[in-house]
């Protein structure tokens, strides 16, 4: 027995040692292998090693950084539509703000950064007005883009580009996941995108009913209030928001943010109206205010039943651009018609 018994005992160890190699193995493989080259918006970005002094571009970029948790290896920032994301007020106000909107290159190059995230090619990018990638990495800094605003998008010939495929939060766990390896901090990441997941799920229960039942217009802003206003097309953030919600979108058009009459819009009578809010002041309609206003007041608008049964949701404009925050902007709108009772 006590031969049988030390066989046992010597197999539980062999077993035991097997298990901690394997985890021990499985923790190393999650580990950045420097130098790491990874393919970005159609060209290749190679890292020495996990940077020390990011520049980030675009609120989704930065936001994105700092729930990774590498906000100690930020010297820079840029490119606000809104306050950060709760919870990290201070953590912001530790990291400098070269500017609200649009940096300038020597602003940039200043901070000596050995990364420059950009959320949008519209600033880094083959026409960017604060840089290309060529010029930033002719200085050795390498630049990352955000996916959502490259694959499946042509941002030739300027505004806010063409979506030809439909935007997926697939492209923003995408950039998690690799901002995190550039970082090494990939357990942070596989943990962020977990979190996600779980919210866009328990969103989507919560309106489930409502399937094919609503139809909705987003309105971003309007460079003024007496021309046509800047809505959401079908295959961006918006169109992502609404189909995961089972909500119609009256706007068809592969523009990321076409401009549509008002008459138009309401001929398509949308059960609800979302409006952006935002604290950037580029236009008088970024004014969430503003945006009331007019609804009430026009003739064309006034009469919508969105406008007259108080069908407009106020939601965050990041989350309607293809950010981290595109979750946020589902739990909105789904908590807006619950609320409502429309989806009953």
């Amino acid at each position: 027995m006590k031969s049988i018994f030390a066989k046992s005992k010597h197999r539980v160890l062999c077993a035991a040692a097997v298990l901690m190699a394997a985890i021990g193995t499985e923790a190393k493989a999650a580990e950045t292998s420097y130098p790491l080259t990874l393919s970005n918006c159609g060209r290749q970005v190679t890292f020495q090693k996990a940077p020390e002094r990011a520049v980030s571009i675009g609120q989704s970029s930065t936001e994105i950084l700092y729930l990774l948790g590498v906000q100690d290896r930020m010297v820079g920032t840029a490119v606000w539509i809104g306050p950060v994301i709760k919870g990290y007020e201070e953590v912001n106000a530790k990291v400098e703000r070269l500017a609200d909107n649009d940096p300038s290159f020597e602003s940039v190059v200043a901070k000596k950064p050995d990364l420059v995230t950009a959320q949008f090619q519209w600033h880094v990018g083959p026409e960017g007005i604060v840089a290309t990638p060529e010029q930033l990495e002719e200085l050795r800094i390498p630049v990352y883009t955000s996916p959502a605003d490259c694959l499946g998008k042509d941002n030739t010939g300027g505004g806010d580009g063409v979506r030809h495929s439909v935007f997926t939060m697939d492209l923003i766990y995408q950039e998690i996941t690799e901002l995190a390896q550039i970082f090494n901090v990939q357990d942070r990441g596989e943990k962020l995108v977990t979190e996600l997941k779980a919210r866009e799920d328990a969103a989507k229960k919560k309106i489930a009913s409502a399937d094919g039942k609503l139809s909705a217009v987003f309105w971003f802003s309007s460079a003024e209030l007496d021309i046509d206003p800047y809505v959401a097309g079908k295959n961006g953030a918006p169109g992502y928001i609404m189909r995961s919600l089972g909500i119609k979108n009256v706007i068809d058009s592969e523009e990321e943010w076409p401009t549509v009459g008002w008459e138009t819009i309401a001929k398509s009578g949308p059960t609800l109206i979302v409006a952006g809010q935002m604290e950037r002041r580029r236009f008088p309609a970024d004014d969430v205010a503003v945006k009331h206003k007019f609804l009430k007041s026009d003739p064309v608008t006034s009469l919508m039943p969105a406008v007259k049964d108080g069908h407009v949701v106020e939601m965050d404009a990041q989350a309607m651009n293809p950010t981290i925050r595109t979750i946020e902007g589902i739990e909105v709108l789904a908590e807006a018609v619950e609320k409502s009772g429309l989806n009953k």
